[in-house]
């Protein structure tokens, strides 16, 4: 098997730091330089970081400078695999056609003849809804081979063409046979192998030696979102040993990962796939376990953990898991910290820390709060990139210098700071013309038939539901905004309520569901009398601060002890005092400096 790579290294290599920050990509793109250089003037590149990429995802179509992973097709006995398959889809707007695969730029399984003719299609509005056929005669497939400078795809861009169309929100699921199952797992090999040969070899094939001896000491893995769960999963099947048995990372941040693992080595896998409230619900991926230590899944009576195969081969790395509060609603994320049925905090490793950034979406915003987008909310505009750039500092001095590192930051039952998250139980505040949400992402346990817990062959499609995960939330303040989280300033002295939930608009359909991974943002009044007006029960900015002055101290005194606490770095307190100014409008008769 083969993939494509990139390495990014100082020209001059006397600057490189000795570490590799390998990215693990999202879907083919590349994802580290948003997150670490956004704002920040190429924070990694003056930091001496060797960047490094590779393809491990199979199913990716060539083109818009994805990176992709070629790997070979499993037979058995010589002969062909067949296998059932199922590809759900979600369109947030009427059209005639979609692509099966639900995300743009990626292909999926064909169908045989057989499946072809045999195959089913539903439709259904909620998730739990009961499936309702679409006659085959009423839905055609268009399958085109996707090829960009002479490089096909190994899978097709399969799109479906349904009689009086595709109506938005809606969740479709067409179940087929295909044929030939692409080897996913050597993606997970191959980051293993090729991090690993960076490091170890010191011949003049290894483009980072030099002098006998490579410039990479150490590897750091980093993912976000799909890419993170990679990097939960890499662990989890034993990958961070490699061949000889030495350490491939030191250190892995798995971000806005939430509680799952993937759809990555698997018969028929299909990495794109992820788990949401109200489409892609059931794929296998918010699966157990969830946590890094052991726990016991209360429906097979396993006992395991994340780092269960990393801790009996003496591999296990450091390990920062980050993720916002929206991971909380729409990735299971309170299962990295609790049991399975959510009754109790769950006991963290000694080499896990696990911040969770409150008042925030799974996507870094701009730190302004804009109108439009798909949500009944504006979106959620905390950006959170400052913590990432001071914990990927203290990743380093945890690993180069064993320097304690900031203590972890999560809401927890005992304290009373994770909550239930139903309305009633959750400490949320009524606020008029605001709804709260009816419903959340609460992995399914399922049956996907007897070969999936012992070979990972999906046998039963759609699987069937015999149980849930139960997870909880944040609780919240007065203000509604979260408890037991890690704040940046904009939240914790907030001008506003940062929401990590979003209802979908009318417009795009199933407006009663959770619009994906989306935050949301309501604003205060501005004085007492503008509240009272509406019904408000939130403080008035006016009540709450005074004047500009009073507010501008209380963010500057909270920055103050993130930046002595280490959770930010000192050359990004310009950047966020420049955000504080920008709320001066925001107050009545705020003198200009």
């Amino acid at each position: 098997f083969s993939s494509d790579f990139e390495i990014l290294v100082p020209q001059d290599r006397t600057k490189a730091n000795g570490s590799i920050l390998y990215d693990v990509n999202n879907r083919g793109n590349r994802v580290c330089l948003g997150m670490f250089n956004g704002g920040a003037d190429n924070f990694l590149m003056r930091k001496g970081y060797t960047l490094v990429w590779s393809g491990w995802i199979a199913e990716v179509l060539p083109g818009g400078d994805r990176l992709i992973l070629d790997a070979p097709v499993a037979t058995e006995s010589g002969k062909p695999i067949t296998g059932i398959v199922r590809a759900e889809f979600v369109s947030n707007q009427d059209t005639d056609r979609a692509n099966i695969a639900h995300f743009g730029n990626q292909g999926s399984y064909p169908p045989t003849k057989r499946g072809l003719r045999e195959a089913t299609l539903t439709w259904r509005l909620l998730e739990r809804d009961e499936r309702v056929a679409i006659p085959r005669t009423q839905w055609t497939l268009h399958q085109e081979t996707v090829e960009v400078d002479g490089r096909q795809g190994a899978l097709p861009l399969i799109e479906i063409e349904i009689s009086g169309g595709i109506r938005a929100g809606y969740i479709y699921e067409l179940i087929y046979e295909t044929q030939g199952p692409i080897v996913q797992g050597l993606g997970l090999a191959g980051i293993r192998d090729f991090v690993s040969y960076l490091k170890s070899e010191s011949g003049e094939s290894n483009p980072l030696a030099a002098k006998g001896e490579s410039l990479a000491k150490r590897a750091y893995g980093f993912g976000v979102s799909q890419s993170g769960r990679c990097l939960r999963q890499f662990l989890y099947d034993g990958f961070n040993a490699d061949e000889q048995g030495r350490k491939v990372f030191e250190g892995l941040i798995p971000h806005v990962a939430g509680g799952g693992l993937g759809f990555f080595n698997h018969r028929f896998a299909s990495p794109t796939r992820h788990n949401a409230q109200h489409d892609n619900h059931d794929y296998p991926a918010d699966v157990f376990p969830f946590t890094y230590g052991e726990e016991r899944d209360p429906f097979t009576a396993r006992e395991e953990g994340i780092l269960s195969k990393a801790r009996t081969a003496g591999v296990v790395p450091k390990i920062m898991h980050i993720q916002t509060s929206s991971e909380y609603w729409h990735r299971a994320g309170s299962l990295v910290h609790t049991d399975p049925q959510g009754k109790r905090d769950a006991k963290i490793p000694p080499e896990v820390r696990i911040y969770s950034i409150g008042g925030a979406q799974h996507g870094a915003g701009s730190g302004q709060p804009r109108d439009g987008g798909s949500g009944q909310l504006p979106m959620n505009p905390t950006d959170y990139r400052p913590l990432l750039r001071g914990l990927l500092t203290a990743m380093e001095n945890w690993v180069q210098h064993d320097q304690t590192p900031p203590p972890s930051v999560y809401p927890k039952i005992a304290e009373g700071t994770l909550m239930p998250w139903q309305f009633e139980k959750s400490g949320w505040r009524a606020l008029p013309g605001i709804h709260y949400p009816g419903v959340i992402h609460q992995p399914d346990f399922v049956d996907r038939g007897p070969l999936f817990l012992s070979k990972r062959q999906i046998t039963i499609q759609p699987p069937k539901v015999l149980g849930q995960y139960e997870v909880r939330v944040p609780g919240y303040k007065a203000d509604n905004n979260e408890r037991g989280c890690v704040l940046l300033p904009s939240v914790a002295v907030p001008v506003a309520t940062f929401t990590s939930w979003n209802l979908r608009k009318r417009e795009i359909g199933a407006a009663s569901e959770l619009l994906s991974l989306a935050g949301g943002y309501v604003p205060f009044a501005q004085t007492k009398a503008d509240r009272q007006k509406v019904g408000d029960p939130r403080l008035s900015l006016v009540e709450r601060y005074r004047d500009f002055q009073t507010y501008q101290q209380q963010f500057e005194e909270h920055l103050t002890q993130l930046v002595q606490s280490g959770y930010v770095l000192e050359e990004d307190v310009p950047r966020l005092k420049r955000l504080a100014e920008s709320h001066r409008k925001l107050f009545p008769n705020a003198d200009r400096p």
